[in-house]
């Protein structure tokens, strides 16, 4: 069976639905449908003050026919294959559709397998993530329970959705910690596969002196390999020429993991994707850069900023004016600056709300110094920034 879309969106997360509803606000009549395989849509950002224990998991998830458009045509599967030659994609039911013009949104992949004994241990013997849906609330039995000794933290050597996730349970774990007196027993380690902690030197400087006060020793230029739970024991290898091929053994009371990422395997294995496997698109424009009829936005996409919703909140208008225009055959005048924000939880009631662009410029949207902690910013990412995704962002109207 064959069916034929106008438009095509691959990805009902928030740059395919918030897209697709700001496509709808423009033309009604617009011909859309959304491939997307999930009955849950979920609200990710927030995840972080769960695993900290001072946000419900319930209010992070909705179903997903209730944040999809009403006049958008719902196609309930996975894409296995893109043909862009033939302007048509493969689903896992052997069923091809066909469209005028796509959009490539399907998020980001999260690479579990990678890690050798993750898959075994995650969800107990101490071992956390705030990547997992199924685990988040594990982090917050870990904190609680946690009497002292070694808290691991980890950021691998990929891109990852909310560059700021992995520190941030960090430093609301260190504040935990103090605040229930087993700070003094603790030791707090940073495993990372970046270069540095930020990579905006305004707020960088902001988050060095919080690392120096939670007293948090930092390696970088390493990634986690392997992980033994029941020993409680984590294997790191070095790269870069400052410890190339290092192994380290550490031992840990309990470890906060942020998985590898990728683009997803059908985009990484299609003609859509560059060398690094994300689709291949024009950082200012949104267009593909050989298949003209092709857009995409959010974390798949090989746009060289930080993966976050805001981004996409910035990406999504570009790529809207830039199709309307493409599909009237007039030249493309929106551009993407690389705008992504970054509000990095330093503990509970304090915030640094990062926000720039594509050479890593601060674009700040408040008149006052955002690489301050304030706790006004942290009550904007507890209870303003939920309400506008449900309310405003993912219905097209901001």
């Amino acid at each position: 069976m064959q069916t034929k879309h106008q438009i095509l969106i691959v990805g009902g997360g928030n740059a395919g639905i918030s897209t697709a509803s700001q496509l709808l606000r423009k033309n009604k009549n617009l011909d859309i449908a959304i491939i997307e395989p999930s009955d849950k849509h979920y609200y990710q950002p927030a995840w972080t003050l769960v695993g900290a224990g001072v946000f419900n998991m319930k209010n992070t998830i909705h179903n997903e026919a209730d944040v999809m458009p009403k006049s958008v045509k719902w196609i309930k599967q996975k894409v296995v294959t893109f043909q862009p030659e033939a302007n048509s994609v493969t689903l896992d039911n052997n069923e091809t559709v066909t469209y005028d013009y796509l959009i490539v949104a399907p998020g980001i992949q999260l690479n579990w397998g990678d890690i050798k004994g993750l898959k075994e241990t995650l969800g107990k013997n101490g071992v956390c993530s705030n990547y997992s849906v199924d685990n988040v609330p594990y982090t917050w039995e870990c904190l609680k329970n946690f009497k002292g000794g070694k808290a691991l933290f980890t950021n691998p050597n990929t891109p990852v959705k909310c560059g700021g996730a992995p520190h941030k349970i960090m430093w609301l774990a260190a504040d935990y910690f103090k605040k229930h007196g087993v700070f003094d027993k603790t030791e707090i380690q940073y495993w990372s596969g970046g270069t540095r902690l930020f990579g905006v030197e305004k707020y960088e400087k902001t988050l060095k002196k919080v690392a120096e006060r939670d007293k948090v020793q930092m390696t970088f230029y390493t990634k986690l390999v392997e992980i033994d739970g029941p020993n409680k024991k984590a294997k790191f290898v070095g790269f870069g020429e400052q410890n190339k091929d290092k192994e380290y053994w550490v031992s840990f009371d309990m470890i906060h993991i942020t998985p590898p990422q990728s683009a997803p395997d059908f985009v990484k294995n299609s003609p859509l994707a560059n060398a690094a496997g994300w689709v291949d698109v024009d950082k200012f424009t949104l267009q593909h850069v050989k298949y003209p009829n092709v857009f995409s936005l959010g974390d798949a996409s090989s746009l060289p900023t930080s993966r976050t919703g805001a981004a996409i909140r910035k990406q999504a208008p570009v790529l809207v004016k830039n199709l309307l225009a493409f599909m009237e055959g007039k030249q493309l005048t929106g551009s993407y600056n690389g705008y992504t924000s970054c509000p990095v939880v330093t503990g509970y009631g304090k915030l640094v709300l990062c926000e720039f662009d594509y050479n890593n410029k601060p674009i700040e949207t408040f008149p006052i110094d955002q690489s301050k902690e304030r706790w006004t910013m942290y009550q904007l990412k507890r209870r303003v920034l939920p309400w506008l995704y449900w309310h405003k962002i993912l219905p097209g109207k901001m």
